[in-house]
């Protein structure tokens, strides 16, 4: 059978049949873009490995399917048929995945290395029959039955077929605008009393706190491809046939090449975890095998009618992977935060193959459950109130300038990464904030001659004397101390600046991974987000150090260090650029100022 796609787009009353010629290339950059023609890029996990990210390389190929002919079709010309399979089971058990999942929330989360991260596992089963007759009737069936998909597809490029229903848009650009869609939370449907479980679901404090990690991954990537970074819009429901999701929605304008945004935002934090490049280390760890297509998108790269580049991809999840032997793989993964629990990670592995599987017959289909009661007063406002601690600065359109402080107007700050793209996030704020920005990587960074030092944030353990990295940042920070030259500090930067003033570090007894707090900030009330495994502690608000006198914001009851400063120096454990941090823009303008002046004076409390 020559290559074709057969795709359905939210919104859409049509079927496009697309068909023309595949091509296999090694990169994003060589996807075929020509003007007048559509190209659909099948992008497999491994091509992470383009960010210099760590992957479990199983050679999936990048195949691209140049459209030559395009018609639009009926839905009916695509009806439902039984599929059946022999076999059928997860290649790594229940009891493993549980343990795989103790395993992460133990080591890599209760130690610093992320806020979450996702571990996938496969269900394999054969196909009886024609495959391609079998994936016809999938399509067929997910088209029938699912509710909520983002694309309903079936790609056949001659090696392979892939059929799913995914609910995630990755990315688009349409008309200069960016657009990311992180959707996260899972509600299984099935409940006696459905809106009694949708209230619950939205007030659940796991459920809302792993949708703002995911928030804040997103918006890490559209920071570094849109201008001004991203809006958030929502939140909202995502209804599907088994389940129910919570989303937000980013846009932003920009003009990058469509094939650099795909790049920079390789691959949705709800299907890797977060900060991105150890979360890829994490899972390269856990699985100890390639993922396939699973994590990866499809893109549909083209141009509109003025000439602009044009870019539809979403997420290759819920989707089965048929094989030419009748091989079936639907490859499913369950997001670990520090609420986890194993059995309910487990759950939530069933829940998501069910969709495809029903479809495929490898389960019994479920009645279509209620309406997910979008219209209940009480279910607006339990997904209203998620904004309301929020911050502006990523949900309000702002004015160029407003933000602007003169003391910072027209300085420069240059912004050490170490490996966590908040630093993205953060460049946007103080560029906000009127200073003129610009990031580097921990271990490449070049001269640092700003008026500002910003050593940021990054995964790992602070204290660690073999890591390259903590080696990097303690010379960094002392030599800057030193020489009495600017530095403002971010969560890892701030944990290493802490210990080179003489306090202590030590691992939090429950991590602080994805937690917005009420903290007293020195003498002021500030609700701020924190991603941290390690604290520093003080035993007293003010104490003196080889630097001057320093001033420290503490937790009361455990000495937990939120924030430092002295008299050329700063630093804050939490992330003020974070969309958890409501009063991070204003912690930020309070902070910076008194550094950059050439005399410092401060009223002391205390």
């Amino acid at each position: 059978m020559p290559p074709f796609a057969l795709l359905h787009r939210a919104g859409a009353d049509h079927v496009d049949v697309l068909t023309g010629d595949v091509v296999t290339v090694s990169a994003l950059a060589d996807i075929p873009l020509h003007p007048g023609r559509q190209t659909l890029a099948v992008v497999p996990y491994r091509q992470i490995t383009e960010r210099g990210f760590a992957c479990v390389d199983d050679h999936a190929p990048l195949e691209c399917l140049v459209v030559t002919q395009r018609r639009a079709a009926d839905p009916a010309e695509f009806p439902a048929a039984p599929v059946r399979l022999t076999g059928g089971a997860f290649d790594v058990s229940d009891r493993e995945y549980a343990e795989t999942v103790e395993t992460v929330l133990r080591e890599e989360i209760g130690r610093g290395e992320g806020a979450n991260f996702v571990i996938h596992r496969v269900f394999t089963a054969a196909v009886d029959g024609d495959p391609l007759a079998a994936a016809r009737a999938a399509f067929g069936a997910l088209l029938a039955a699912e509710q909520g998909a983002y694309w309903t597809f079936l790609v056949h490029t001659g090696t392979r077929t892939l059929v799913g229903a995914s609910p995630e848009r990755h990315v688009s650009v349409d008309d200069g605008l960016t657009m990311m869609n992180p959707i996260s939370g899972t509600l299984r449907h099935g409940a006696d009393d459905p809106r009694a479980a949708l209230l619950s679901f939205l007030r659940d404090e796991k459920e809302i706190e792993e949708l703002y990690m995911v928030l804040d991954e997103e918006l890490k990537m559209m920071a570094a491809v849109a201008e001004h970074g991203g809006q958030v819009i929502g939140p909202f429901l995502k209804r599907m046939s088994h389940l129910t999701h919570t989303e937000y929605l980013l846009a932003g304008r920009g003009d990058q090449d469509v094939r650099d945004v795909l790049r920079e935002t390789m691959f949705a934090p709800t299907v890797t975890g977060s900060p991105i490049e150890n979360a890829c280390r994490v899972i390269a760890r856990h699985e100890h095998r390639g993922r396939g297509y699973y994590a990866g998108v499809l893109a549909l790269l083209g141009h509109d009618e003025r000439g602009r580049q044009t870019l539809d991809a979403p997420i290759l999840i819920r989707t089965a992977e048929i094989s030419p032997d009748g091989t079936l793989r639907v490859p499913v993964g369950a997001t670990l935060v520090r609420h986890s629990t194993a059995a309910g990670e487990v759950a939530e592995t069933h829940t998501k193959a069910a969709g495809v599987l029903s479809a495929l017959g490898a389960v019994r289909a479920t009645p279509r459950p209620a309406a997910p009661l979008v219209e209940d007063e009480q279910v607006r406002a339990a997904l209203a109130a998620r904004n309301d601690e929020l911050s502006r600065f990523w949900l309000d359109q702002r004015t160029p300038g407003a933000l602007e402080v003169a003391a910072l107007s027209g300085r420069s700050a240059v912004i050490v990464d170490a490996e966590d793209t908040f630093t993205a996030m953060l460049a946007h704020q103080l560029r906000a904030l009127g200073l003129a920005v610009t990031v580097v990587p921990w271990h490449t960074p070049g001269p640092l001659t700003a008026d500002l030092v910003v050593a940021g944030p990054g995964p790992g353990d602070p204290s660690s004397r073999t890591d390259p990295k903590m080696a990097f940042l303690r010379g960094l920070v002392g030599g800057l101390l030193g020489a009495g030259k600017p530095l403002f500090a971010v969560c890892l930067g701030h944990q290493i600046l802490a210990a080179e003033l003489g306090l202590s570090l030590r691992r939090r007894d429950a991590p602080y991974q994805g937690l917005a707090r009420d903290i007293d900030l020195f003498g002021t009330p500030r609700r701020v987000g924190f991603y941290s495994s390690f604290t520093a502690h003080a035993p007293a608000d003010r104490l003196a150090c080889a630097y001057g006198l320093l001033d420290v914001a503490r937790d009361p009851a455990d000495g937990a260090v939120h924030a430092i400063r002295g008299a050329r120096f700063a630093g804050v454990q939490f992330h003020a650029e974070s969309v958890l941090s409501r009063d991070g823009v204003t912690v930020l303008g309070d902070l910076l100022p008194p550094l950059l002046t050439d005399v410092v004076s401060r009223s002391h409390t205390g």
